[in-house]
């Protein structure tokens, strides 16, 4: 990981491999940004002119390197692009300082230091720029020969450190706002090590593990139940899903618990380690990233890790629904009908519909210790890309109020994503003449019908929200901002800012 440090130091004589300043997007050419002040009076105060020969525009993402000046003791600066100029008297937005810093981490990859010099006008900002270099200077190498070695030849290791000009080292909220950007960036990059593991060496047992292992580091309760306890216990939509694999489910439970809460969230996770759909076999081309069909779950954990990282005031209880969906003899067949753990039966109607079944289980178990608000994480429906793309993830919710801040924090922290509703008409397709309940309804608003399936297991009484991260968990395209290709960790910053605004008494 990044080392992240504060730093008083002038620009001009700080050692680093470079400095990286803001250039946002004005009317009339590229505008330098706060932060940059020492640079522009080294360039005699045409540092802009100097970008713009250069083809700079401080468009976001932009990336332009020149010579640092004479009297530097740092080779290089790297100016990047914040994007449009903010209006008269405003500062810059946290996510456009976050992802440029994301973009300047990834950039100097294979870098020892770098000073960001980039627009600090809080302690907010401090946390965004912060944020944005952890998360941008991720790196996920360690299945390449020599990937994980620095000093191969050829190895490209992250940026090692950070040093925030601006940044006040002796200031309680900046220090505040740098401790909380490298746990939930550490951890948000735990998640996304997860989503880019193979599912030969992430099955259900070994997250499973994995969990454990963090739990007892972070002084978090944990409880994991086998198969042979999913069966004692009537959990038969995880069975039912792991049923067809070699690598039998599990559900983890992991729990938080602070001395000073009187508040209680549950999060809940898809962990379909890998989904060849079953016995609805996936057609071609659409098997290959399945290995992140348990981002649910690696936002969850991730984030039950983050809340005790932090030592937010607040209970979180974590459930990771974990299962393996393989075609085989012992394989849920399109027909059967499977007794949930809630009691209710559910004819399968198509076993590629099976996130749905896992967290059904998961979500009544959680209901059971009644929590103040249950909110659960899925890579659940391929309707929800084709409506909302794949950069945004769907929120649905049995209150209005409840979903209106999900979708609140969500936007807060940088994670792109929209309100959806629970129209009660498309419950009726889910209607089985042999079961309570199918696991399909009508084509039309898939991702909603699913909602809608989820909400007949949530408890009497419990706030709920269902987050569809189906579009924006895997990057199949190149880096953007801070976000990988591969894994992205979406959702793990909402449910830790959820956690904390529960925690102030601001949420419920």
């Amino acid at each position: 990981m990044t080392a992240l440090t504060l730093s008083t130091a002038a620009a001009p004589g700080l050692r680093a491999d470079a400095i990286v300043i803001g250039v946002a997007k004005g009317v009339k050419g590229p505008i330098v940004a706060p932060g940059s002040e020492p640079v522009d009076q080294a360039y005699d105060g045409r540092l802009a002119g100097v970008l713009e020969t250069l083809g700079a525009t401080g468009a976001e993402g932009e990336v332009t390197k020149l010579p640092a000046p004479a009297g530097f003791k740092a080779p290089l600066v790297l100016a990047v692009g914040l994007g449009a100029e903010p209006e008269k008297d405003a500062s810059y937005d946290a996510e456009a300082l976050r992802r440029a810093a994301g973009v300047a981490a990834r950039a100097l990859t294979g870098s020892k230091k770098a000073a960001f010099a980039l627009p600090l006008t809080d302690a907010a900002d401090v946390g965004a720029v912060a944020e944005g270099v952890v998360l941008g200077a991720y790196s996920f190498d360690v299945y390449k020969q020599n990937g994980a070695d620095a000093k191969a030849k050829n190895a490209k290791a992250p940026l090692a450190e950070a040093a925030l000009l601006g940044g006040k080292p002796r200031d309680a909220a900046h220090k505040a706002a740098l401790a909380r950007a490298t746990a939930v960036g550490e951890e948000l990059n735990r998640a996304r090590d997860l989503i880019n593991m193979p599912p030969n060496d992430l099955d259900p047992e070994a997250f499973a593990t994995l969990a454990q292992t963090a739990a007892k580091e972070h002084g978090i309760k944990v409880q994991v139940l086998d198969e042979k306890a999913l069966a004692k216990g009537g959990y038969g939509g995880i069975l039912g899903v792991g049923g067809g694999s070699a690598a039998a489910p599990r559900l983890v439970k992991l729990s938080y618990t602070s001395s000073k809460a009187d508040k209680h969230l549950a999060f809940v996770g898809k962990g379909i380690t890998y989904d060849s759909g079953g016995i609805s076999l996936k057609p071609a081309g659409h098997n290959e990233t399945m290995k992140c069909d348990m981002s649910g779950a690696a936002a969850v954990f991730a984030a039950v890790v983050a809340a005790a990282r932090l030592g937010l005031e607040v209970n979180v209880t974590g459930w990771l629904a974990l299962a393996e969906n393989m075609p085989s003899g012992t394989a849920t067949r399109p027909g059967d009908v499977l007794r949930m753990f809630s009691g209710k039966t559910v004819e399968v109607l198509n076993t590629d519909a099976e996130g749905r079944l896992v967290l059904a289980d998961a979500l009544w178990a959680a209901s059971q210790e009644k929590p103040d608000a249950i909110v659960d994480v899925a890579t659940l429906t391929g309707a929800m890309m084709l409506a909302l793309g794949s950069r945004t993830f769907g929120v649905m919710a049995n209150d209005d109020a409840f979903r209106t801040a999900v979708y609140e924090a969500a936007e807060e922290v940088g994670e792109p994503a929209w309100p959806m509703p629970l129209p009660e008409h498309l419950r009726k397709g889910m209607d089985s003449p042999t079961a309570d309940i199918a696991n399909m309804g009508e084509r039309m608003g898939g991702g909603l019908v699913a909602g809608l399936f989820l909400r007949e297991f949530v408890g009497e009484g419990i706030t709920w929200a269902h987050l569809d991260i189906a579009g924006p968990a895997f990057n199949e395209g190149g880096p953007f901002g801070y976000t990988p290709k591969g894994g992205t960790g979406t959702a793990v910053r909402t449910l830790v800012r959820l956690a904390e605004l529960t925690a102030a008494g601001e949420l419920g």
